[in-house]
């Protein structure tokens, strides 16, 4: 240890004694494990801060408003007094260290605030992607929903396209057996005339031969 800080700590405990009363009253009053306390490079006055460690009784302070109302002027070094029920030996502090633990402490609830920042929105992003999730399940059933439709107007088309053709089928039949009979009806009406001519023939070969009878029933009656 350097000569001066040696110094500095025989100079420190000189000056602690005549308050050790003084501090560990304030420590019973604080409820803490203890206190750093050190007389004020800047007027000599006692300062005492209370915390459960060296680290915690200089963040309280540092974080604390009285920090910026009654500012203090630490020396060197300081000393951690634990109270009386507590069997600890009171600890020699450098103050550059507990500036350093401050400075970690302060990263440490800047990395805690962030954390819960960050926890924050992963929380928001996730109850939009839960919300995105259900739109999406809605769009995908209307979708389906729709898919359905269009099926079934598609079968519908079918149906329909088969029955046209069905009638298309039953029009060119018709229109076939409406043919058919029209031939039929030609060919019945041709046999009707030809039978007709028959007739008349036939009509006018029998008034022939009724006339010849006529003629030779003549002759014989003539004969007797």
């Amino acid at each position: 240890m350097p000569a001066t800080q040696s110094a500095a700590i025989r100079d420190r405990e000189r000056g602690l004694a005549p308050h050790a009363q003084t501090i560990q009253t304030a420590v019973s009053q604080s409820g803490k494990a203890g206190a750093l306390a050190f007389l004020d490079a800047t007027d000599g006055r006692l300062v005492v801060l209370p915390g459960d460690s060296p680290a915690d009784a200089w963040a309280r302070y540092a974080t604390s408003p009285e920090s910026e109302r009654i500012p203090v002027t630490a020396p060197e070094v300081v000393t951690f007094v634990y109270r009386k029920d507590i069997a600890k030996a009171p600890e020699t502090v450098v103050q550059s260290v507990l500036l350093q633990q401050q400075a970690q402490m302060m990263s440490v609830t800047t990395l805690a605030t962030e954390l819960r920042r960050i926890e924050d929105r992963l929380n928001v992003v996730h109850r939009e992607l839960t919300a995105t999730q259900r739109d999406t399940d809605k769009a995908m059933a209307d979708m389906r929903a729709l898919v359905d439709d269009v099926a079934a107007v598609r079968k519908f088309m079918l149906q329909t396209a088969q029955l046209g053709w069905l009638n298309h089928e039953l029009t060119l039949e018709n229109a076939t057996g409406i043919r058919r009979m029209a031939a039929t009806s030609q060919e019945l009406a041709a046999s009707s005339a030809k039978l007709d001519d028959t007739l008349r023939q036939l009509s006018e070969s029998l008034a022939g031969l009724s006339a010849r009878l006529e003629a030779i029933q003549g002759k014989i009656q003539n004969l007797h």
